[in-house]
């Protein structure tokens, strides 16, 4: 594997053109490819199989002309204070202005006076216009005539907003990727003391991004895809693909200062750090390929956009970025400000832990070491610390997102909170009943011992229930004779429940069950069936089908990921603890972001002015995002942890030695990615909010907390234990050799003719063996050590 990989950097470095030639006419050719073939994506969250899309399937099956799943507008119209509605020159305003929106799309306009949607006081009143399209297939003329409308309105003295998903907040990333990478920038400057060596993971990355979002573009022009994935493969592409450059180019910069000619350093780069990059690669992949087998198409598009963006960061990683390094030579291994220089044995420095002089006493060596000490303390005091930050998940709600997580001002939410105010929350979200009277002897029957069930329920003391709109609500003649038609068309009828709360409270859900409950027995009574939807329903049923499919994706991803770990540490116990120690990291999130985005604890910071449920897909999407990132830092961290073991350093002694060469970056890494993930929670979209901040806190406290507190401390107890594996394991499981010991090897015994290298700058058996002592010969782990 490091072998394979060191020469791929070493190809990639000594033909940087033709590399990097390919990367950027591949982002040419799909740039262009994006700007000609692109389509639209979609806010919609959509389950098959569930009784809440079953009732819609059934509408459109039996009356191929409605448009159940149709986009939908709510135009509220507000007269001054001291006025009515019904006054008769703003009731011809709201009449007028209705006129004004029918389009070639809209399939059904119901004015406040005939919805009798008019507030008690006269003031404020609603229409309900459905249209044949989705919001995303609507023309722009369905949104002019909104506009039009409301501007009609205005104009005769009455306020209008619109409502609805027509007119949804556009999701703009622009400002929170300019954000991420400005952080990121900054901390790669820090941390490499130039900014040449700081530009060139931002440049492999944005690389990466750009190829990644041109092909999902691509793809939305010949399939659907919601607006969350290229969002979110932005968004993951960004911050891997800067921490996968990071971890690559300061090793290389690591090989440079030890007197590597250029175009080695580069292969063994890639060849160490590279693998490791890999197996980091695919975690992530795995965790988002996963979310597959929850069998729910929006987070299957999510999971596979967020893998595909991955794995090309890792291709770039491998061959753009020692391309890049080909160009730029060793003018980027200035060292960092603060960093430690290169030190002799008649240094006159500080002794390190090992009791070698010239170790350099760096912030991570002294942090490692006070672990070492201070070890039991500090993995309790650790634990305690995330049981106590995750105590908030014992109060999780889920919900889909709703108009009232909309930004304070937009139009959408005005409407929402007019309506709220003056109709009851519940009005926002009404509940649709749809009766299948197919089978039933005596349809209309049918349907009046539903509704008359429904009533009974909403007089109960303890009903949630503000409303029940029948299927007819007029005794006219005429609306009975239609009435009855439909039922001897369509075959169905629909009924309306109002809840007393909003679309996404828990009492609502509460009514959701009730109502099923009640009419579950419809069939035997009268042969007829109720299907309930609408916003609140689906978001029961989804919420529903993800707690269903979340243990078995759990099982899925952690336990390929934990083969895939075992394989590389050659180890039981270092996987074992790496996924124990994930579970604290997605406590810690959830628990932080349930106290900010539900019970309303500073959320003011992240833009929100309202509390929530926390957004329905979060506990899943966050699970295998933070689960792929936390193995990052662990292979990161501990590889070069069991770098040193493998090569005879005693096991306590690899710990400090592992921890202090990479801790530096992985704390420049984690600082990078929560840089970037912080900044979407910038954005108005709620969903781009939730998610940011979720991983922001998750990446936060896994390299921190996890990583850099309670990892090394477990190590220090359990001590060379940690590397055990079982005799019969050990001989099934393949050798990665992801730490290059193979490959130190190989390059030290090399002949003149398979080294390639410049014979002027190629180094000296003798340089090799006072530089590396261990490159020639692998010394046997130390025997038992004393804690």
């Amino acid at each position: 594997m490091a072998w394979r990989l060191f020469k791929l950097g070493r190809w990639s470095f000594r033909r940087r053109r033709t590399v990097a030639g390919i990367w950027f006419l591949l982002l040419l050719m799909v740039a262009v490819g994006a700007a000609t073939l692109s389509g639209k994506t979609n806010d919609n969250f959509e389950l098959s199989g569930v009784e809440s899309t079953r009732a819609f399937d059934l509408i459109k099956e039996r009356d191929p002309g409605a448009a159940p799943e149709g986009a939908t507008a709510r135009v509220v119209f507000q007269a001054p204070d001291g006025e009515s509605l019904a006054d008769p020159a703003h009731k011809q305003t709201v009449t007028d202005a209705l006129a004004e929106l029918r389009t070639k799309d809209v399939v059904s306009i119901l004015d406040p006076f005939a919805g009798e949607t008019i507030s008690e006081d006269g003031r404020t009143g609603y229409a309900s216009v459905g249209y044949a399209r989705s919001a995303v297939d609507l023309s722009q003329g369905d949104r002019d005539a909104l506009e039009a409308a409301r501007d009609l309105a205005a104009e005769a003295g009455l306020t209008a907003t619109i409502g609805g998903d027509v007119l949804g907040v556009e999701m703009d990333a622009a400002l929170a990727e300019l954000i991420g990478v400005a952080i990121a920038f900054v901390v790669l400057a820090l941390t490499f003391g130039s900014l040449l060596a700081a530009g060139m993971p931002l440049l492999t990355a944005l690389v990466g991004v750009g190829i990644g979002m041109a092909v999902i573009a691509i793809l939305t022009g010949f399939v659907e895809l919601s607006t969350t994935t290229p969002a979110l493969g932005t968004m993951l592409g960004l911050a891997v693909g800067i921490d996968y450059a990071l971890f690559i180019l300061s090793r290389y910069q690591a090989e440079v200062r030890q007197g590597r000619p250029l175009e080695e350093a580069a292969g063994r780069a890639v060849g160490t750090a590279g693998s490791a990059v890999v197996f980091a690669g695919l975690t992530v992949i795995i965790a988002l390929v996963g979310l597959a087998v929850c069998g729910i198409g929006f987070l299957t598009e999510m999971g596979l956009g967020g893998a595909f963006t991955i794995a090309i960061s890792v291709l770039i990683a491998l061959t753009l970025l020692p391309a890049m390094l080909g160009f730029v030579g060793a003018r980027i291994t200035k060292d960092p400000p603060h960093s430690p220089k290169k030190h002799t044995a008649t240094d006159s420095t500080e002794t390190g832990a090992s009791g070698n002089p010239g170790e350099p006493r760096t912030l991570g060596r002294r942090w490692v070491e006070g672990l070492a000490r201070f070890r039991w303390p500090a993995l309790v005091a650790g634990i305690a610390a995330a049981i106590v930050a995750a105590i908030p998940v014992a109060s999780l709600q889920l919900s889909l997102p709703g108009d009232n997580t909309k930004p304070a001002g937009s139009d959408v939410r005005v409407a929402y909170d007019l309506i709220a105010e003056n109709f009851g929350a519940g009005a926002n979200g009404p509940l649709l009943i749809v009766i299948d009277t197919k089978k039933a002897p005596n349809p209309a029957a049918a349907v009046a011992t539903a509704t008359a069930s429904l009533r009974e329920l909403a007089a109960r003391d303890d009903s949630h229930i503000a409303g029940v709109i029948p299927a007819v609500t007029g005794d006219s003649p005429q609306e009975q004779r239609a009435y009855a038609q439909q039922l001897d068309t369509a075959q169905f009828a629909t009924l309306t429940v109002i809840p007393r709360s909003g679309p996404s409270h828990e009492s609502t859900k509460a009514v959701v069950a009730d109502i099923r409950e009640t009419l579950s027995g419809l069939p035997d009574r009268s042969g007829a069936r109720a299907l309930v939807t609408g916003l609140t329903a689906v978001d029961v049923d989804i919420s529903n089908k993800l707690t269903e499919v979340f243990p078995l994706y759990l099982a899925v991803v952690v336990g390929l990921a934990v083969i895939l770990l075992i394989a590389v540490f050659r180890s039981i116990w270092v996987p074992i603890k790496a996924a124990l120690g994930f579970l604290f990291s997605v406590g810690v999130s959830l628990g932080a972001t349930i106290a900010v985005f539900q019970w309303g604890w500073l959320n003011e910071f992240v833009g929100l002015d309202t509390t929530s449920p926390v957004l329905f897909l979060l506990p899943i999407l966050l699970t295998g995002i933070l689960f792929g990132l936390a193995m990052d830092y662990e292979v990161f961290l501990v590889t070069r942890m069991r770098e040193a073991y493998i090569l005879g350093t005693p096991a306590r002694q690899a710990v400090i030695e592992g921890f202090t060469h990479s801790a530096r970056v992985v704390a420049a890494a984690a600082l990078i990615m929560v840089g970037v993930f912080a900044g979407f929670t910038l954005t108005d979209d709620i969903i781009l909010k939730t998610v940011g901040f979720a991983l922001a806190i998750g990446v936060l406290v896994d390299a921190f907390l996890v990583r850099m507190l309670l990892v090394p401390a477990a190590m220090f107890i359990i001590g060379r234990r940690i590397w055990w594996m079982p005799r019969g394991m050990n001989r099934l499981v393949p050798t990665l050799d992801i730490e290059g010991e193979a490959l130190t090897t190989r390059l030290a015994s090399r002949t003149p003719t398979d080294q390639r290298f410049d014979a002027r700058s190629a180094p000296s058996p003798e340089n090799i063996r006072n530089q590396h002592p261990d490159a020639l010969a692998t010394r046997k782990p130390a025997g038992r050590e004393r804690y």
